[in-house]
């Protein structure tokens, strides 16, 4: 099978960096949510559930970076679901973890993560190259400051001027940029372990004492990842939405 028999993005042959490819890759999504499965499994035996372990977290941190794709693959063509099928390839690895594997989480806790922190990672390298690019032009342009050329408006001339002026106006826009960018990173938000509609009683039945707080749990996660925890509120028109609430 050839590669010109299907779609490909020219995004990642021919305009993406290998750090930005590797970023955006199958390897760092499914070892993203392994790292997140370590997180949880790790921040609900921190809260008391008794039937998570100290070697079983170790279990898991032991297999984070070895993905068996195969046997995801395999299972996915039987359970038809890509969350459950990469829970199962990890179980295989970590038998004596294999039980508490995204427990008490939905698909949307690994899906949803991964993607805000792929999304992190990825303006973070942005942000690195902006930086430098920057520095060049800072540059370029004090070294030219004082060559004159033609200024446009509407591409038809219009009145002398420098080509370091121009290139401070090029900069002027990465800057601009550059502030975007930072905003981005200093308010991306982190989701809760569920997604909005699911039930959380078979939770909460697990330990006798399990705190009633699932808040609790996603904070060693936002700390890990330096991302601004979601506010503890619950909404009145949609209380659904509020994903990190107990329920009353």
């Amino acid at each position: 099978m050839s590669q010109h028999d299907r779609y490909i993005s020219p995004f990642s042959t021919r305009y993406a960096s290998d750090e930005m490819q590797y970023i955006f890759s199958d390897d760092n999504k499914f070892r993203t949510w392994r790292r997140l499965w370590v997180a949880l499994a790790r921040a609900e035996m921190n809260q008391g559930l008794t039937n998570i372990t100290p070697d079983m977290v170790a279990e898991l941190e032991a297999h984070v970076d070895d993905i068996n794709y195969e046997v995801a693959i395999e299972r996915e063509k039987l359970v038809r679901h890509d969350v459950m099928s990469h829970v199962y390839a990890y179980g295989q690895q970590c038998p004596k973890a294999a039980g508490i594997i995204h427990l008490g989480a939905t698909s949307c806790y690994v899906g949803d993560n991964t993607d805000i922190i792929v999304m992190r990672q990825g303006l973070e390298l942005v942000r690195k190259k902006l930086v430098g690019v920057l520095a060049k032009l800072a540059h370029f342009a004090k070294e030219y400051k004082d060559m004159p050329c033609m200024a446009y408006t509407h591409c038809q001339p219009a009145q002398p001027t420098t080509v370091g002026k121009r290139a401070t106006l090029w900069a002027n826009e990465l800057v601009m940029d550059l502030a975007e960018i930072d905003h981005r990173l200093a308010t991306l938000q982190l989701r809760g372990v569920k997604g909005t509609t699911v039930r959380r009683l078979p939770l909460w039945s697990c330990s006798r004492v399990m705190p009633t707080r699932s808040a609790l749990w996603m904070l060693p996660l936002q700390r890990r990842w330096a991302l601004t925890p979601r506010p503890l509120c619950r909404c009145p028109a949609r209380p659904t939405a509020a994903r990190w609430m107990p329920l009353s």
